[in-house]
């Protein structure tokens, strides 16, 4: 993979100083180029040339602009822009994700949203707003504890399986839905310490074709799943249908996994409880969308996945690729054409 020459890697993300010292000290051989930009044009043609490893977030160089390009490191989890891209044409150049850096943040924002969810947050802060000590409050905001709940995580990956970790102490009830259940183990980064590497904190794990099986028994459904051709759509009208109307769904992973005309019909239509969704396949979401006036949701700007320390890991876990890269050996979270992520 990696010859005994220079390695010249580029970065159109701004990383913090202390985590380009971490890159460069690696190897005399790396050489890494920091250029901030949001276009590819913005970057002189010879910097593109002489580029042999990329870390980037969304940008896609022509495949003449990068000759001697052999890996691209994106900076997110999601990356399946690149389906379709002509880079893809190229057999020897890999793609990594930066799945399992993020997982951190989303675990604790989808338990936030559980714990937000169950407890009527969402009415309790309009109370407030109101002023108002309602007489039937004990009924009126009466919880669904997530004490003892069945919770059905929808795609077992980094993030799915640090949910798993986190709901250990509340006595629940874990099933989760995964591509592969022939193989529970996550090959993919985990950050030490987090996650469930070797598979221990699910009770029953279920393939994605037995997913209605799954969704009847859950208190709590979390949607984690990539956005590839096999997912898209994957929740929709049969699948809130099979759902107790006392359920609540958070999403997470990409707009288009979940049908928003299926999720506002079964909410109107009072066939689950609530909802909370950070991602939508338009977005920002139009302040026009009929999804900001559902009742009993609560829509977040898609951050699920940001936090001050995000940088961080992925400088973490890039120097482990570069490593790899370096050694010859396979690189962590490598794009599969076949699966689209």
């Amino acid at each position: 993979m990696a010859s005994a020459q220079n390695i010249e890697v580029l970065t159109t993300v701004p990383f913090p100083e202390e985590v380009m010292e971490q890159l460069r000290s690696l190897s005399p051989r790396i050489k890494v180029t920091l250029n901030p930009a949001s276009k590819v044009e913005e970057i002189p043609r010879e910097i593109w040339q002489r580029t042999e490893v990329l870390y980037t977030d969304i940008l896609l160089p022509d495949l003449d602009l990068v000759p001697n390009l052999k890996w691209m490191q994106f900076h997110y989890a999601g990356i399946d822009f690149i389906q379709g891209s002509d880079l893809l044409t190229r057999k020897e150049l890999k793609f990594t994700s930066m799945s399992g850096a993020s997982a951190i943040q989303e675990g604790e924002y989808i338990l936030m949203m559980m714990l937000a969810l169950g407890h009527q947050m969402r009415g309790l802060m309009k109370n407030q707003e109101q002023a108002a000590w309602p007489a039937d409050r004990w009924e009126k905001f009466s919880p669904r504890e997530l004490s003892n709940s069945t919770v059905g995580l929808v795609g077992y990956g980094s993030i799915g399986r640090e949910v798993a970790r986190l709901l250990q102490p509340f006595n629940v009830t874990v099933l989760a839905a995964k591509r592969d259940v022939m193989h529970p183990e996550d090959t993919g980064y985990t950050v030490e310490g987090h996650g469930d590497p070797d598979g221990n904190y699910f009770h029953r794990l279920y393939p994605i074709e037995a997913l209605g099986s799954m969704l009847k028994e859950c208190d709590f459904v979390v949607v984690t799943l990539p956005l590839t051709p096999r997912t898209r759509g994957i929740i929709g009208e049969d699948e809130f249908k099979v759902m107790k109307n006392s359920a609540y769904l958070i999403h997470v992973s990409r707009g288009g996994i979940v049908n928003e005309d299926a999720l506002l019909q079964a909410l109107t239509e009072k066939r689950i409880a609530g909802a909370a969704v950070d991602v939508f396949t338009s977005e920002p979401l139009p302040p026009e969308h009929p999804l900001w006036k559902a009742p009993r949701l609560i829509i977040t700007p898609h951050v699920s996945g940001f936090s001050q320390s995000y940088k961080e890991r992925a400088g973490v876990m890039f120097a482990e690729n570069l490593k790899r890269y370096m050694r010859a050996e396979p690189l962590m979270n490598e794009y599969s054409p076949e699966r689209h992520y």
